[in-house]
């Protein structure tokens, strides 16, 4: 994604990170920071990336996105358990 990344938000998917306790800001450093891609796969035609990394007060979170004209859309966020933070910090080393 040379350039600069845009992301697709509306109040659908802002409201269901906030489920989680991810805010749509948290989301934009996970993607921004290089996270560990973890899983692909294709649900309705659609493409969907699992992505884990961090925020920049080091919350490490797992997100599932995909692209849509264009722009990043978040489908959903929610903090790593310990497992995840775990691979998290070894991929970083």
């Amino acid at each position: 994604m040379a350039g600069r990344v845009e992301f697709d938000w509306d109040e659908a998917n802002i409201r269901h990170l906030k489920t989680h306790g991810v805010s749509p800001g948290e989301f934009e450093q996970l993607i921004a920071g290089e996270p560990l891609d973890m899983e692909y796969q294709v649900e309705n035609d659609e493409e969907r990336h699992k992505s884990l990394g961090r925020t920049d007060a080091g919350r490490v979170v797992i997100a599932v996105w995909t692209v849509r004209h264009g722009r990043i859309r978040a489908i959903t966020a929610y903090p790593a358990n310990r497992r995840y933070q775990r691979l998290y910090w070894e991929y970083q080393r």
